[in-house]
């Protein structure tokens, strides 16, 4: 059985744009055929928590049907970041080619070490908030009550507003 889950994208290396491509062909290979796959626009964003000089982001969400459980969703995750060129690095935030964060698990609710679901900072996060709205505006996450949208209207992060880099992509 299929459960609906949330990931965010974003990558400050290289062909950015061709980084997010190229992570969306491959998250659509985890997915059965005709299963739900919606993806936001791509937006461009400053980078938060991030080393001095990092390049700016492109940042977009997708949502999509995946069969499996949250960990594995993570394996799977993780071996696309690998695939497409990230590497380990012992500094935080440190720019990488691609980043992809699980949001939200359907409605489960986990905090296992390795993963916490829902995301604890995304609500707190415009680059994150912003393009999930486009798809998800009225999602509520798990144990709370407030929708994606107006976590957004009430975000107050000293994030400045994100430009729109592609619509469709």
């Amino acid at each position: 059985m299929a459960t609906r889950v949330g990931l965010a994208l974003g990558s400050n290396l290289g062909d950015r744009i061709g980084n997010l491509r190229a992570a969306r062909k491959l998250l659509r290979g985890l997915t059965p055929v005709g299963v739900h796959f919606e993806q936001a626009p791509i937006y461009h964003s400053e980078p938060v928590n991030c080393p001095e000089n990092a390049p700016d982001f492109y940042n977009t969400v997708i949502e999509l049907d995946y069969v499996g459980a949250p960990i594995q969703l993570l394996e799977d995750t993780q071996a696309i970041e690998f695939h497409l060129g990230r590497e380990a690095s012992a500094t935080p935030n440190a720019p990488r080619v691609i980043d992809i964060d699980i949001l939200y698990f359907d409605q489960l609710m986990i905090d296992a070490g390795l993963v916490v679901i829902p995301h604890p900072r995304m609500i707190h996060r415009r680059f994150v908030l912003q393009p999930l709205a486009e798809i998800r505006p009225q999602l509520t996450l798990p144990g709370d009550r407030v929708t994606i949208s107006e976590h957004l209207r009430r975000l107050d992060s000293g994030e400045p507003e994100l430009t729109l880099v592609q619509a469709q992509w």
